[in-house]
C-alpha cells in the first residue's frame, strides 16, 4: 500500500513556474534578441551604405580584378615574381613575405626572450641586472621606432660602406643595400638534402619518444644526445650523397655597379626581423620570469636535496611547471609579432599591407582588398592559436 502511494507520488508532475517578464532568464533572452538585432541592422546599414557610394562613384565590385596583370614591382620575393604577374600573385608574395618574417621573429624572439627571463633570475648579480634592464627598456620603446632606427643603422654609410667599398669576409659582403653570401648552386642533390632534413627530424622524434618510453619501462638510458643531432644531421646528409654529391658553389662578387650572385638579405628584411624579435622578446622574457616564479619553491629544493644540477633542474623540474603558466600569454605575444610585422611598410618591406596597399590605389577596390587582409590575418592568427592551445594541452601536467 506505501509502495502504491509512494508511486503515485512520485508520478505526479511538478508544477511548472510562471515566466514572467521579470525573471532574470527572460530578461537574458530579450536583451540578446534586441543587441543581435540592432548589430545585425548597423550591419545591413553598413553594407547598404557602401553599396550606395560604390554605386554613385561608379566603381565595379567584385574580385575579378584580381586576375589582371599587376604591373608593379616588389623589392623581394619567395617566389617568381614580376610586374607583368597578376594581383592575386602579389598578394601572394606579399603574404608569404608576412609570414617569412613572422616564423623566423617567433623562434628567434622565443629563443632570445627565454635566456633573457632565465638571465634575470640568475644568481650572477652583472646578468640578472642586464637582463632586467633589457626587458625593462626595449618593451617601453615602441616597435616602429626600433624598425625605423635599425633600418637607419643598417643603411648608414658611417656604419656599411657601399657596393663597391665593400670587402669580402669569408665570401660575404656587408653593405648598404644588404648582405651578399655564397649558397649552392642549383641542384637536385639540394632539394634531396631538404627533404632529407624533415625526414630526419620525423625521425629524431621518433627515437626520442622510444627513448623516453624505454627509460620509464626498463631505467635504462638511451644515448640521445649523440644519436638524435646524428640522425637529423646523417639522413640529409646521405640524401646529399644519393644526389650526386654536389660541391659547386655562387659567389657574390662586383660587376659594374652593384653586387650579383650568391644571396641577398635586404636592409629592409633585416631592419624588420631586428625590430620585431628584440620588441617580442622583450616581453616573452617577462612572462617566462614570472612563470618561472610561479613554481613552487619547495619543489626546486626536494631537487636540490636529492642532488641534481641547476640545469637539470630547470630542464626537468622548473619549465615543465612554468610552461601552464608561460604558454597562454606567449601566444598573445606570437600573433603581436605575427600582426606588427604590418608596420614593414614604414621601412619598404613588401608585406601583405605594402602589395594591398599597391594595389588597392591602382584598382580602388577597397573593400575586397581589406576584406582580404581581414581574412589572411584572421586565418594566420587562428591557426597560431589553435596550434598553441593544443601544444599547451599536450604539455599539461596531469594530476593525481
Amino acid at each position: 500500500m506505501s509502495h502504491e502511494a509512494s508511486a503515485g507520488f512520485r508520478a505526479r508532475p511538478r508544477p511548472q513556474r510562471a515566466r514572467s517578464f521579470y525573471d532574470k532568464e527572460v530578461q537574458g533572452i530579450i536583451w540578446q534578441v534586441v543587441i543581435l538585432g540592432i548589430v545585425f541592422g548597423t550591419g545591413y546599414w553598413l553594407f547598404a551604405n557602401m553599396q550606395h557610394n560604390l554605386h554613385v562613384r561608379q566603381i565595379q565590385t567584385g574580385f575579378d580584378f584580381l586576375g589582371r596583370e599587376a604591373g608593379y614591382e616588389l623589392g623581394e620575393s619567395l617566389i617568381a615574381y614580376s610586374p607583368a604577374s597578376t594581383y592575386a600573385r602579389a598578394m601572394l608574395v606579399g603574404f608569404l613575405n608576412t609570414l617569412h618574417v613572422a616564423v623566423i621573429g617567433v623562434v628567434l624572439a622565443t629563443l632570445l626572450g627565454v635566456f633573457v627571463g632565465i638571465g634575470t633570475l640568475s644568481r650572477n648579480w652583472l646578468v640578472a641586472k642586464l637582463t632586467a634592464g633589457y626587458i625593462h627598456f626595449l618593451r617601453n620603446i615602441p616597435v616602429l621606432l626600433q624598425i625605423i632606427l635599425w633600418y637607419s643603422i643598417l643603411i648608414s654609410d658611417r656604419i656599411f660602406p657601399g657596393p663597391r667599398q665593400a670587402e669580402p669576409v669569408l665570401g660575404t659582403y656587408f653593405t648598404q643595400r644588404g648582405i651578399y653570401f655564397p649558397v649552392p648552386e642549383p641542384h637536385l642533390a639540394w632539394t634531396l638534402a631538404a627533404v632529407g632534413l624533415i625526414v630526419g627530424l620525423v625521425l629524431a622524434w621518433i627515437v626520442a619518444r622510444w627513448a623516453k618510453a624505454r627509460q620509464e619501462a626498463t631505467g635504462e638510458q638511451f644515448p640521445t644526445l649523440l644519436a638524435l643531432p646524428a640522425i637529423v644531421l646523417g639522413v640529409p646528409a646521405l640524401f646529399w650523397l644519393i644526389g650526386g654529391a654536389p660541391t659547386a658553389m655562387s659567389w657574390p662578387g662586383l660587376r659594374g655597379f652593384n653586387l650579383t650572385g650568391g644571396q641577398r638579405i635586404t636592409p629592409e628584411f633585416t631592419a624588420v626581423l631586428f625590430g620585431l624579435t628584440i620588441y617580442t622578446s622583450a616581453f616573452i622574457g617577462e612572462i617566462v620570469r614570472s612563470g618561472i616564479l610561479s613554481v613552487a619553491k619547495g619543489q626546486i629544493e626536494a631537487a636540490r636535496a636529492i642532488g641534481l644540477r641547476e640545469s637539470h633542474i630547470l630542464r626537468l623540474v622548473t619549465l615543465p611547471q612554468a610552461l601552464r603558466v608561460i604558454i597562454p600569454p606567449m601566444t598573445s605575444q606570437f600573433l603581436n609579432l605575427t600582426k606588427n610585422s604590418s608596420l614593414a611598410v614604414a621601412v619598404g618591406y613588401p608585406d601583405l599591407v605594402s602589395a594591398a596597399n599597391t594595389t588597392l590605389n591602382q584598382t580602388g577596390q577597397s573593400p575586397e582588398v581589406i576584406l582580404i587582409i581581414m581574412i589572411v590575418y584572421l586565418t594566420t592568427s587562428l591557426t597560431t592559436s589553435l596550434f598553441m592551445n593544443w601544444y599547451n594541452k599536450r604539455i599539461a601536467l596531469v594530476e593525481r
